[in-house]
């Protein structure tokens, strides 16, 4: 029989002498439409049993008198065009030889092909050109192909493993299941891999998500390392400006200032480049771990995806990595008003001085400089300006210490060190004041920067008043993202708090436990609305029919199983089903069954 062509399948008889059963060769038709090899059919009709008639080798169909052999041109042009495609096929067949950690084709003679795939009936493997058989054989069809791997055998009793045991955790064959794991909690391979690959999507999803998370951070990051330069560069340009007014020897002071910025921004450019970097580590690292999981997803394989998840899962974790912020050892613009106040003194002493040696009365120098919020070094006289007494004597003291509650004021459309995450309905806690300058921890940012000028108490802040381990809350529907990420929370659960500390907490929601967020993040929730079920060990309940999938996933449980509660956690349950005992989910998903 003429050996299969890779690619051709079930076509490959009808390009076939039905004679010699190979590729048609000078194929010539005869006048009842069957074509054959021109030298077969001569061959064919030069035996003893043709000499008085010609009859057709397929249908029989006889003729009187020899008929006449026409070249099939159009028949010749396609079996030409088939052999070099052949040839080609070998060729690229050629140049995949097996290679160590390759899986070799189990029948190829002398030089071994790489194996494309692999049969779990046959258990074997197969190359390009072997494996055809498999897909023109009507016995062979019926057979499973996988990608190419290692046949996940029992080394034991040499079945294929196709069961997974629960109670060992390892992959066995059904020899075993009447052997060393008899009454075990048995599964097929499949089932156990579809609640695991479950599993195994939810921590894709979440590395997916702290990707996202970090790649903001990342362009964030870029943003205020361009604004810090931005600044650098101002600050250089306004000193330049200052000291060139002066003599000689304050314009060589001022170089000397202007070299130190230079020097400190660099300083700070050259930290920024190296968390940026690490940073940038830290996704590809990420996004390494995404692509091993996808891998892993993505397998036919059971046997290898059952064997490889533990590894998988237990490294794909996504809490490994802090958080990083851009923070600069110090603010240019207080060079530049330092520039500001010696220029002021320095003249101040030289017009006392002039004025001494020409003994002319000194007249009071009514000009005055103000940092505003949107022009520092702003000059003026007195004349022209008048104190604020709404926040006491100065808007630069306003009462503001740390621990208070404040906000951006209303009437500032920029504050003087931008805006970066926070927004006029932003409300942090000052975390520092030094001087004119406050530093903040709002929920969007943490360390904001800005100017006292800027700032207004808020008073009766609700940031974590009332909140305490054990209430009842949800998301605040006015909260775009929170600082943490979503995870599998949504804005309609409904979790219990686990632990305050600080204004971060952590709360237990039905579809995540130990979901960490911020106080100002959430609010309470009522007693009325959806009070979790109160349950104690021996009682009979299900899972509620609202819950879609367990925070734990569903197991062999479903929706209308009813067991019985064996032990609580905390905001955890362990239930009894018929289907699955030790089964564990949240207190919130069940509901009791009288």
């Amino acid at each position: 029989m003429a050996e299969a062509i890779p690619g051709l399948g079930d076509d490959q008889d009808q390009y076939s002498c039905s004679i010699c059963l190979e590729l048609l060769n000078d194929p010539v038709t005869i006048p009842c439409g069957h074509s054959y090899c021109s030298s077969c059919i001569n061959e064919c009709w030069t035996t003893p049993d043709h000499k008085k008639t010609y009859k057709c080798p397929q249908c029989r169909h006889a003729f009187n008198s020899k008929p006449p052999l026409n070249k099939n041109t159009i028949l010749a042009e396609i079996m030409e065009k088939l052999r070099l495609r052949t040839k080609l096929l070998m060729s690229e067949a050629a140049q995949s030889l097996a290679g160590p950690g390759d899986i070799a084709c189990d029948f190829c003679a002398g030089e071994v092909f790489k194996a494309v795939k692999s049969c779990l009936e046959c258990r074997a493997s197969y190359c390009e050109i072997h494996v055809h058989p498999h897909y023109n054989v009507p016995a062979l069809k019926k057979h499973k192909l996988v990608k190419a791997t290692v046949m996940p055998i029992c080394s034991k009793h040499d079945k294929l493993l196709e069961v997974y045991c629960r109670t060992d955790q390892v992959c066995v064959c059904m020899h075993c299941l009447m052997d060393d794991h008899k009454g075990h909690d048995t599964v097929p391979s499949t089932i156990e891999r579809d609640e695991k690959q479950m599993k195994l999507t939810a921590t894709q999803t979440k590395v997916k998500q702290t990707i996202h998370a970090k790649e903001k951070d990342l362009q964030k990051m870029k943003m205020d390392i361009t604004s810090h330069s931005d600044s650098a560069k101002e600050a250089v340009k306004n000193c330049t400006r200052v000291f060139t007014e002066f003599a000689k020897f304050i314009e060589k002071r001022g170089k000397e200032v202007i070299e130190k910025i230079k020097a400190q921004e660099k300083a700070d450019l050259d930290q920024g480049a190296k968390l940026q970097e690490k940073l940038e580590g830290e996704i590809t690292e990420l996004k390494k771990r995404e692509g091993v999981l996808e891998t892993l997803l993505e397998t036919d394989d059971n046997i290898h995806f059952l064997q490889n998840y533990e590894s998988v899962s237990s490294s794909s974790g996504s809490n490994g990595f802090p958080s990083r912020s851009f923070k600069p050892c110090c603010s240019y613009t207080d060079v530049s008003k330092l520039a500001c106040e010696l220029k002021e003194r320095l003249e101040t002493v030289f017009n006392q001085e002039i004025n001494e040696t020409f003994k002319k009365d000194i007249h009071t120098d009514e000009s005055l400089a103000v940092d505003l919020p949107g022009s520092a070094c702003w000059k003026g006289i007195l004349s022209e300006a008048e104190p604020d007494d709404k926040c006491g004597s100065s808007t630069l003291t306003c009462n503001i210490k740390i621990g208070d509650k404040v906000c951006v004021k209303p009437s500032v459309k920029t504050p003087k060190y931008l805006w970066g995450s926070v927004n006029h309905k932003s409300i942090g806690s000052v975390i520092n004041v030094q001087g004119e300058t406050v530093t903040v921890d709002f929920p969007e940012q943490e360390g904001w920067i800005g100017e006292v000028s800027e700032m207004e108490l808020v008073v009766n802040a609700d940031l974590g008043n009332g909140f305490k381990v054990g209430n009842r809350v949800s998301i605040r529907s006015s909260l775009k993202e929170p600082k943490h990420g979503w995870g599998s929370v949504t804005r309609n659960s409904i979790g219990v708090i686990k632990k305050i500390q600080g204004e971060s907490l952590a709360v237990d929601f039905p579809e995540q436990t130990e979901w960490t967020g911020v106080l100002s993040e959430v609010q309470l929730v009522s007693s009325d609305v959806s009070e979790p079920v109160s349950l104690s060990p021996g009682a009979r309940v299900r899972v509620k029919p609202t819950i879609s999938t367990p925070a734990q996933g569903w197991g062999r449980v479903t929706k209308p199983s009813i067991g019985v509660v064996v032990a609580l956690d905390g905001t955890k349950v362990t239930v009894n089903f018929p289907e699955q005992s030790n089964w564990t989910g949240i207190v919130s998903e069940m509901e009791a069954v009288p």
